[in-house]
Formats: structure tokens, C-alpha cells, sequence
């Protein structure tokens, strides 16, 4: 009996692993065919995702309404229509510096060029070296080969593209979160409803709740703060004499969704476009020092402070989500990467079987690895020789 129990125990070892290992593969497969179906599917899952974390965001206001008496779906349609309009406006007044200073971008390179001129000429031998290298290169095809160029869209027909598709995304982000906020407790009785044991539905309202609660605070929170930070610099810039300063108040508080790349992307902006306006190279760097100090105070101590350390994300997470969802969304994606990756978090945070990934993306240690670290130095110490 010992030697047939001695068989089938492999077996089941084996089957036990054959069985982990197709689990693997469909996750691996499931991942694949919904990184695809985010791509291709852009132009539906881009309105949707945003929607959704609109409404998230406005969700506080909603309920602190509710509370005074307000009724769900007039709170959700003032909102709603209050940053539309807030949109729309800030859409038609930064158009037109927009479109100035991308028509002035050859002056403005040229303008800058010059006044880097001291500094570019260590650098204009190797520039010779290497337009020397191409012409060579050039000249060494074989005759008659001809070049073959693409025949792109025009730059009109882009745009015309580009307005359309925007407005169309903008259109479905907003009723979708109107609908969203509208509705209530409503997603959350189905959810409820799905569950038969009371237990069950006691635990899945509660995690349910936990994690609308915290996305929705760190959301509205930081965009309140990111506004807040816009206003300062903008303010700054302005009695700075730096041209267009609200056009760079409303970019600070938009990249500042991107923490480390938008304020670095921010800062070289308003260099260029400062040295290129100010005559005194010495004054001309203050406003981008301004911009630094703004994003220390804001990165060190009012966001730590107002929205907690718990929910802070590492590095090497941040910049890994923001490259992949600028590849799979552009701009949209990058702004939208860092909230995302905390709603990925705290949903993480209240399941124990997800619970290491959060651990993962989180820039804090936990108490758990405190634990398992204090548990490994006593094994060390107590180790013999």
C-alpha cells in the first residue's frame, strides 16, 4: 500500500504543477488580448476610463451634497456642466497662445540658437565630422537608385481629425460620468445583489466602499492641489514678466499629474522659452527656478502631507506605467497613468491574494516586510557558526 500511495503522490505533484502552469499561461494570454484590445479599442476604452475617474473624482462632492439635502442627479448635472464649461473655457482662451508659439517655433529655435552660440562651439567640429560622414555616405549610393518618400496627410486634414476625435472623447466623457454620478448607490446594490451569503455581501459592500472612498479623496485632492500649484505658478510667472503665463500655470497643473517627468518637461519649457525672452541670462533663469522650488515645496510637503504616505507609488513603477500607457494612449495615457496605478493599489490593498502587488507598487515598506525582515535577521542571528 506504501509503494502505490509512494506513486500517486508524484502524479499529484505533477498534475498540481501541469495545472499551475496553465493558470499562468491564460493569465499571460488574457494580459496579452487585453493590452491589444486597449490599443486598438482606444477610441471606446479612452472616454470610458476617463468617465470613470471623473466621476470618482467627483464622487466626494456628490455625497457631501446628498448629505445637505441635494439631490444625486441635479449635484451630477451642476458638476458635470461645471467642468464642462471649466474645460471648454480653458480650451478656447489657451488656443490661441498655443497656436502662436507653435507658429513662432522655427523663431523661437533660431532665437535660441543664437543665444546658445558660445556654447555650441565645442560641439561644432564633431557636427562637422558628421555632416561629413553623410555627404560621404550619399554620395557612395549606386547611381539611379531614387528614393521613395511616403505621401503623408496634410496638416489641415490632421487637425480637422484631431478636433473631432477630441471632441467626440470629450462628449462621452462627460455624459458617461453624468450617468455614473447620477446613478447612485445603484452599481454598488448590483454588486451587493450578486452575493448570496450575507457575510459575503457585508464584505464586498465594505471593500467596495474602503476603495471608492480612498480613490475618490486621493483623486479630488490631488487635482485640487495640482490646480492650486497651476495658480501659483502662473501668478509667479506673471509678476516674473515671463510671456503667456497662464498658458504655463495650465501646463504645470496638467503635468503635474506626471510626478519627476512633468516637472522636469515643465521646467525645460519655460527655460527655453525665458532665455529666448529676456535679455539678462542671470534673470532669465529665474523663472524656471521659481517652477523648481514650486514642485519641491508641493512634492515634499503638501502632497505628503494632505493626502499620506501610504499611498505613494515607487519610482521604477511610475515611470514603467507612464511609458506604457503614453505608448497605448499618448498624452491622455501619460496623464492618466499615476491615478490609475494608485486605483490599481488600494483595489490591490483589500484583497490578501493581491495584496503583494500592492507591495510591489507602493514606495513605503509595510508592516508585513518588517515583519518577515526582523523574522530573517532573528533566524541569522540565532544560526550557528
Amino acid at each position: 500500500m506504501r509503494k502505490e500511495s509512494d506513486a500517486v503522490q508524484p502524479d499529484r505533484e505533477a498534475i498540481a504543477s501541469d495545472l499551475r502552469l496553465m493558470r499562468s499561461l491564460l493569465v499571460g494570454m488574457f494580459l496579452l488580448m487585453g493590452v491589444y484590445a486597449l490599443y486598438f479599442g482606444r477610441d471606446f476604452f479612452m472616454p470610458v476610463v476617463l468617465a470613470c475617474l471623473l466621476a470618482l473624482m467627483l464622487t466626494p462632492i456628490v455625497r457631501f451634497l446628498r448629505r445637505r439635502g441635494v439631490p444625486e442627479p441635479v449635484s451630477a448635472t451642476i458638476l458635470v456642466v461645471v467642468s464642462g464649461i471649466i474645460f471648454v473655457s480653458a480650451g478656447y482662451l489657451l488656443s490661441g497662445p498655443v497656436t502662436k508659439m507653435i507658429e513662432d517655433a522655427p523663431s523661437i529655435g533660431q532665437q535660441l540658437s543664437e543665444r546658445l552660440e558660445p556654447l555650441k562651439r565645442p560641439f561644432e567640429r564633431m557636427m562637422a565630422i558628421s555632416h561629413q560622414v553623410e555627404k560621404a555616405t550619399e554620395t557612395a549610393q549606386e547611381p539611379g537608385v531614387q528614393k521613395v518618400a511616403v505621401a503623408q496627410p496634410g496638416i489641415i486634414s490632421l487637425a480637422a481629425g484631431n478636433v473631432l476625435s477630441g471632441a467626440t472623447t470629450t462628449g462621452i466623457t462627460f455624459v458617461l460620468s453624468l450617468f455614473l454620478l447620477a446613478s447612485g448607490t445603484l452599481f454598488y446594490e448590483k454588486i451587493v445583489q450578486s452575493f448570496t451569503r450575507m457575510s459575503e455581501k457585508k464584505r464586498a459592500l465594505r471593500v467596495v466602499y474602503d476603495v471608492e472612498r480612498e480613490i475618490s479623496r486621493y483623486l479630488l485632492t490631488v487635482t485640487m492641489i495640482n490646480v492650486g500649484l497651476g495658480i501659483v505658478i502662473g501668478i509667479g510667472l506673471w509678476l516674473l514678466g515671463m510671456p503667456t503665463p497662464f498658458v504655463w500655470g495650465v501646463a504645470a497643473a496638467l503635468l503635474n499629474f506626471l510626478p519627476y517627468i512633468g516637472a522636469l518637461a515643465t521646467i525645460t519649457l519655460v527655460t527655453i522659452i525665458s532665455v529666448i525672452s529676456f535679455s539678462s541670462l542671470s534673470y532669465a533663469l529665474l523663472a524656471p527656478l521659481f517652477i523648481l522650488c514650486c514642485n519641491i515645496i508641493e512634492g515634499q510637503l503638501v502632497t505628503p502631507l494632505t493626502v499620506g504616505r501610504r499611498l505613494e507609488i515607487n519610482a521604477v513603477a511610475i515611470f514603467v506605467a507612464v511609458a506604457f500607457w503614453s505608448w497605448l494612449w499618448g498624452f491622455i495615457g501619460a496623464l492618466i497613468a499615476v491615478p490609475l496605478l494608485v486605483v490599481i493599489k488600494v483595489f490591490c490593498d483589500h484583497f490578501d491574494s493581491l495584496r503583494h502587488v500592492g507591495n510591489f507598487l507602493s514606495a513605503q515598506q509595510t508592516a508585513d516586510d518588517e515583519d518577515d525582515e526582523e523574522e530573517d535577521g532573528a533566524a541569522e542571528e540565532s544560526a550557528p557558526a
